[in-house]
């Protein structure tokens, strides 16, 4: 959800009309730009340019460097330039959220699995996306010795949070009511809804919550895995 946010914060800085501008400038020209040149390409004061483009930095979509125009080093080279570039993030917002960067990092290590060790496709993305929950689950870090119920619902609702999954408990089941693949899901559906689960106990066995149990129980409008919490547990604090 923090990513969601910040990524619409940074399109959000685009709405600006001489931001876009300058950022269009800066991309299209494919090297690093100078302020002076960026304020005469789009005809705005200098002091107009550096600020919107210094925004653009903070917001991720540009990225900053030093250098002198002259080539000249040593003593009486004058003060390196700040240039600017696109930035190497890829900020990409969709409402409800959709991950098909995952998909495609589970999909193209599947490939390679069946490529190299001759695994069933289907059999390979299953072990991918487990695989590929089990990392989520690590980046939460080592979890603590003793965790208490409570504790360890968080940690998967956060995780499948994260990632997309709009997770909300009903009654005794964690149910996912977004899936982030959604458009794969519906040309394919029993390989993605297969990936779904597997991606989902990947996460549980990560965070080694073993009296959760995902299962596959697909209901219009939501994903098709929900997660049967212990008997015990009444509310997602």
């Amino acid at each position: 959800m923090k990513d969601l946010e910040a990524q619409a914060a940074s399109i959000g800085a685009l709405a600006e009309p001489n931001r876009l501008a300058l950022y269009r400038y800066v991309v299209a020209t494919g090297i690093p730009v100078g302020r002076e040149q960026a304020a005469e390409a789009v005809d705005l004061p200098l002091h107009t340019v550096k600020f919107h483009l210094d925004r653009l930095v903070e917001e991720g979509l540009l990225e900053a460097e030093y250098r002198r125009l002259s080539g000249r080093t040593g003593p009486g080279a004058g003060r390196p330039s700040k240039l600017y570039r696109r930035a190497s993030r890829h900020v990409s917002v969709s409402l409800p959220e959709r991950r098909y960067d995952l998909a495609g990092e589970v999909l193209a290590a599947a490939v390679s699995q069946s490529v190299q060790a001759g695994t069933p496709i289907g059999e390979a993305v299953q072990q991918a996306a487990h695989a590929t929950g089990s990392r989520l689950a690590g980046a939460m870090g080592p979890p603590p010795r003793r965790t208490g119920r409570a504790a360890k619902r968080r940690s998967l609702v956060e995780v499948l949070a994260d990632n997309g999954y709009e997770p909300r408990l009903v009654d005794d089941d964690l149910c996912l009511t977004n899936c982030p693949f959604d458009r794969l899901a519906t040309e394919h559906t029993e390989l993605v809804c297969g990936m779904n689960l597997a991606l989902v106990e990947g996460v549980v066995d990560g965070l080694h919550l073993k009296q959760m149990r995902p299962r596959l129980d697909p209901q219009p409008g939501s994903c098709c895995v929900k997660v049967a919490m212990a008997p015990a547990s009444s509310s997602v604090p």
